[in-house]
């Protein structure tokens, strides 16, 4: 069985972020998104926030499985047996930053490679952040994510429907 693990943050997970799990399922027997307990970046969401509104944006897709984990994405991955590391791109900024992620995770371990996945079209300017930032100035989120995180987004900014 092909294992893939896909880890971010998802703070909030969008339709990019589900377009290249869709992309990723056609490819490998089993995904699992990996939702990263401890990071750097200033989460606005809890950790198990984050895992339930994934389950809810990746509900529809058969073989993903989201799961949460803290310490080295890489033993992570060695310890559900995957064999292959899910990384997106959008743009070429990002290709710089996910070379080196890529390069470290080979590096520590050798035997689990990375897929860069383009999204499609329609999302390739698409992150967590812009989308944040969209609502709490009063914009619609509805083409960038499902319905549970668009309400999800508006009870943590206490933004009133209109």
């Amino acid at each position: 069985m092909k294992i893939a693990v896909y880890p971010g943050t998802f703070d909030p997970i969008t339709r990019g972020h589900i377009d290249i799990l869709k992309t990723a399922s056609r490819m490998f027997d089993k995904v699992i998104l990996a939702v990263a307990e401890a990071s750097a970046k200033n989460t606005l969401f809890t950790t198990d926030e984050r895992t339930e509104l994934c389950r809810q944006s990746c509900s529809d897709i058969q073989n993903i499985e989201v799961m949460k984990f803290s310490g080295l994405v890489v033993d992570f991955a060695e310890s559900v047996e995957a064999t292959t590391m899910i990384r997106g791109l959008r743009a070429v900024s990002d290709f710089e930053y996910e070379l080196s992620l890529a390069l470290m995770n080979k590096n520590l371990k050798s035997t689990i490679d990375t897929v860069f996945l383009l999204p499609s079209h329609d999302f390739l300017y698409l992150s967590s952040s812009i989308v944040k930032q969209v609502i709490k100035l009063g914009a619609s989120i509805d083409k960038f994510v499902i319905p549970e995180v668009r309400d999800a987004l508006r009870e943590k900014y206490n933004i009133q429907e209109k």
